[in-house]
């Protein structure tokens, strides 16, 4: 089945956002300069491009692909494997976003030696300029050993989903702020050039924020932190059903798409497609 629409990265739609590529030190200098960051998911070529496009900072393949790619229940089941698959993906799209990596669940968790080496494949094997793992004070030896190996490393506090077991459920608003602070701290001072805060209260989310040198990533975290991510098939309205109070959709894309399937399912079976304009002679 061909495709005529041209997919090379560098063939941009007319009107899309151009820039200076995103580093790591332009992203963690945005903080002193006070920028804020947007940040999105995604986790195929299209929807990739299309946010590199539009001026998206950072775009993080997020092991929730488990859940809006898969299918799944939880994150858990994600493979380093799978997470490199669509990782090159994504950078193979992304011209000037910077493109962060999620290392899943147990690819991290053995050692330090499991760590960086899944760390070092990940930037080897997709292209992408940094991973993302969950933790803070427990995984602060961790994080120092990917850094200390040069490879940039965001760190994740707050609810941590793949810690979902332990803290009783995904969507369970965390508010212990000694805790979430020492999390944040340790690891900042291991390496961490950013830092996600999720599902903890904007009070909390602001004390840590002002605490930290490094810029602070919000999800469900309120106005306050240095800047905001949302999985990208949730501001986009393909995921039905999910509502967090978190969550904004910005377009209402699975009705568009129901409506149009629906309309090319009518015109296939009434035979009106495809019609003479849509035939080779």
């Amino acid at each position: 089945m061909s495709h005529h629409a041209p997919l090379l990265p560098h063939g941009q739609a007319e009107g899309s956002f151009t820039g200076p590529r995103m580093t790591v030190p332009r992203f963690q200098g945005a903080k002193a300069r006070g920028e804020k960051l947007a940040m999105a998911t995604a986790y195929d070529f299209l929807m990739a491009r299309a946010f590199d496009e539009s001026g998206v900072d950072s775009v993080l393949v997020g092991d929730s692909l488990g859940m809006v790619v898969q299918g799944r229940s939880s994150t858990l089941p994600v493979t380093i494997d799978q997470m490199i698959y669509h990782g090159e993906i994504v950078a193979r799209a992304c011209q000037r976003a910077l493109v962060i990596v999620d290392l899943p669940f147990m690819s991290y968790q053995v050692n330090g030696d499991q760590a960086v080496a899944n760390a070092g494949r990940i930037l080897k094997e997709t292209g992408a300029a940094a991973v993302k793992l969950e933790g803070g004070a427990l995984q602060a030896e961790t994080i120092r050993r990917i850094a200390d190996s040069d490879i940039p490393v965001m760190a994740h506090v707050g609810l941590r989903p793949q810690a979902m077991h332990k803290l009783g459920g995904l969507g369970r608003i965390q508010r212990n702020a000694d805790v979430i602070l020492a999390d944040a701290k340790a690891a900042e001072e291991a390496g961490a050039f950013g830092i996600v805060l999720e599902l903890i209260p904007s009070e909390i989310a602001e004390l840590v924020t002002k605490s930290l040198r490094i810029p602070t990533i919000g999800i469900g975290a309120g106005p306050h932190c240095d800047g905001q991510v949302l999985v990208g098939p949730d501001l986009l309205g393909i995921t039905p059903g999910f509502s967090p109070r978190f969550l904004k959709r910005f377009a209402e894309i699975d009705s568009q798409i129901r409506s149009a399937a629906r309309a090319y399912v009518q015109e296939v079976h009434a035979g009106q497609f495809p019609g003479p304009e849509h035939t080779h002679s």
